[in-house]
C-alpha cells in the first residue's frame, strides 16, 4: 500500500511539472513551479544519527519540487523533498551488506495574507517521515525506524517576514508538534519521545502498550534562505526551532539544513547536503554505550545526473 501511494504521488508530480512548453503556458501566471529530478552516486557520513545509517558509498535518487502562488494579498508556498538511497558498498568486514544511506519525506506548505509590505499573517503545516526501515549498526537485525515511526507533523499560526524571493522568516507563538510512532516494537520501547509500555516486573509481559502519538504545544521559528551564489551554483538553507511550552521549554529542538547544488551542464550536477538535528526527547546510544539526547549530523556528497523543469525563467 505504501508503495502504491508513493507511485501515485510521483505520477502526480510529473503530471504537474513534466509538461512541454505549450502546456506549461496554460498554467496561471500566478504560479511558479519548479522540480528537480536527480540520481547521484554519493559518499555519506553519520554521527549519532537516530534513524540509522553508516559511512558508505551509495546510489541516491531524489526529487526537489516547489510551487509558489501569489495574487493580490495571498501567498501560498509549497515545498516537497523526497530522497531514497541504498545499494552501497560498505567495505571489508563482518557487517558488510546493503543498507539505506538516505531516506526522506519532507513536505511543507504555507499560506499567507499580506498585512503590510513584506509582512504576512500565515498558517504553516508540515510533514516529515521516511519510506523504508532503518537499522542499527553494527546489528542490522535491530530496526530503529520505519515509515511513520517516526513521523512528524506540525501546524503553526504566526507572522511571516518576506523581504524578497530569497529570504523568509516565520515565527509562530501558537504551534503544535505531532510525533507519530506507528510501530508496536518502537512505541513500546518509548522511541522518539513517546511514552513506552509498562511491563510486568516478574514475567516481562506488556501490561500497557506504549503510546503511538505525542503532541506538543509551543513556539516555532523557521528561516529560509535560497540564493544563486554564482553561475550554476545554487544554495538552499533552512533553520527550524521549536520550544515546548509545557515541558522543558529551554531545551529547543533544532533542525538545520544546507544544500549546495553545482550544475555542470543541463544533465550533470554535484551536490553537498548537510543536515543537523537536535531533539531533547530522542535518546541515542553512542559508541561508548552512553544513552541520552545527542546532536545528530549527516553529510551527503553526490555526483550524478539531474534535470530541472520550471515554468519561469531565473
Amino acid at each position: 500500500m505504501k508503495e502504491l501511494v508513493v507511485v501515485v504521488f510521483l505520477m502526480a508530480i510529473n503530471a504537474v511539472f513534466g509538461q512541454d512548453s505549450t502546456s506549461v503556458d496554460a498554467v496561471s501566471k500566478n504560479w511558479k513551479l519548479k522540480a528537480t529530478y536527480g540520481l547521484n552516486g554519493t559518499q555519506s557520513s553519520f554521527v549519532n544519527w537516530a534513524a540509522g545509517g553508516r559511512n558508505n558509498i551509495s546510489v541516491l535518487g531524489y526529487i526537489e519540487a516547489s510551487a509558489k502562488y501569489s495574487k493580490n494579498k495571498i501567498n501560498w508556498d509549497t515545498d516537497l523533498g523526497l530522497s531514497l538511497g541504498g545499494m552501497m558498498y560498505i567495505g571489508k568486514g563482518n557487517n558488510d551488506g546493503l543498507q539505506k544511506t538516505d531516506d526522506r519525506i519532507d513536505v511543507a506548505t504555507k499560506v499567507g495574507y499580506k498585512l503590510k509590505e513584506h509582512l504576512y499573517f500565515s498558517a504553516l503545516a508540515g510533514f516529515k517521515s521516511q519510506f523504508i526501515d532503518g537499522f542499527a549498526f553494527p546489528n542490522d537485525s535491530v530496526r530503529v525506524s520505519t515509515f511513520m515511526a517516526p513521523g512528524y507533523g506540525s501546524v503553526s499560526l504566526g507572522i511571516d517576514y518576506v523581504p524578497n524571493d530569497k529570504f523568509s522568516l516565520f515565527f509562530s507563538p501558537l504551534s503544535t508538534k505531532l510525533t507519530f510512532v506507528q510501530d508496536a516494537t518502537l512505541s513500546n520501547a518509548g522511541a522518539f519521545g513517546v511514552t513506552g509500555a509498562e511491563y510486568d516486573v516478574t514475567t516481562g509481559e506488556v501490561i500497557t502498550n506504549g503510546k503511538r502519538f505525542r503532541g506538543e504545544f509551543g513556539a516555532y521559528l523557521k528561516a529560509q534562505y535560497n540564493q544563486t551564489i554564482a553561475k550554476n551554483i545554487e544554495l538552499k538553507s533552512k533553520l527550524e526551532l521549536f520550544s515546548n511550552y509545557l515541558e522543558k521549554p529551554q531545551n529547543i529542538d533544532v533542525n538545520a539544513e544546507i544544500i549546495t547544488n553545482f550544475k555542470v551542464n543541463s544533465w550533470f550536477s554535484a551536490s553537498i547536503n548537510w543536515l543537523l538535528i537536535y531533539d531533547d526527547d530522542i535518546d541515542i546510544t553512542d559508541r561508548d554505550g552512553n544513552i541520552g539526547p545527542r546532536t545528530q549530523f549527516k553529510s551527503v556528497i553526490g555526483l550524478g545526473v539531474s534535470y530541472t523543469m520550471r515554468n519561469y525563467k531565473e
